[in-house]
């Protein structure tokens, strides 16, 4: 039984939705974003309200029930409010700077590490240990802000590292000498 599946979407003012066959398109004032769904799932819209059906009660078609409403949820709440996720970094001499389109990190390794963002993302550097990404796209936002983190992510002794705003890390008792 999908509970998120059988959840209805709202559609927001200002936001326009298209489907077509498989493909579903959604356009706002962040911009527009499509994506194709799985056949097996009946989108309907009605009345501002977006609801999903699927055909029967097999294991594949409820797993990918609650996906698929996930999956237009995030992109009818992208183009509407957008998704932003916030790094900081944490360390001695570790910083972050714009240049241009491109984020350039300098974590204590040999070289600094520069980052070029897909489209529709914004990059911003509030201050030299803030790494902001914006945009509509939340699987876009999400892989950058991993694929930045994993650069160097936060270790457990020191607490040094770039991690999530929010992110809890549990810190560990060091040697301990005679």
């Amino acid at each position: 039984m999908s509970r998120i599946g059988n959840k209805v979407i709202t559609i927001p003012e200002g936001v326009e939705i298209n489907v077509d066959g498989n493909l579903v398109t959604v356009k706002g004032k962040n911009g527009e974003l499509s994506r194709e769904i799985s056949p097996i799932i009946d989108l309907n819209i009605e009345d501002n309200e977006i609801t999903f059906t699927r055909p029967d009660d097999s294991k594949a078609s409820r797993t990918i029930h609650g996906t698929t409403r996930a999956i237009v949820n995030n992109m009818v709440e992208g183009v509407t409010d957008g998704f932003e996720k916030v790094l900081e970094l944490n360390g001695v001499g570790y910083r972050a700077q714009k240049q241009g389109n491109k984020i350039v990190v300098n974590v204590g390794l040999s070289h600094p590490v520069e980052f070029e963002p897909v489209e529709g993302l914004t990059v911003d550097v509030p201050s030299n240990t803030v790494i902001s990404i914006k945009g509509a796209n939340k699987e876009h936002v999400g892989a950058l802000a991993a694929s930045i983190r994993a650069v160097r992510p936060p270790e457990p002794y020191k607490g040094k590292g770039i991690r999530y705003r929010g992110e809890f890390v549990r810190r560990k008792e060091g040697k301990t000498g005679k």
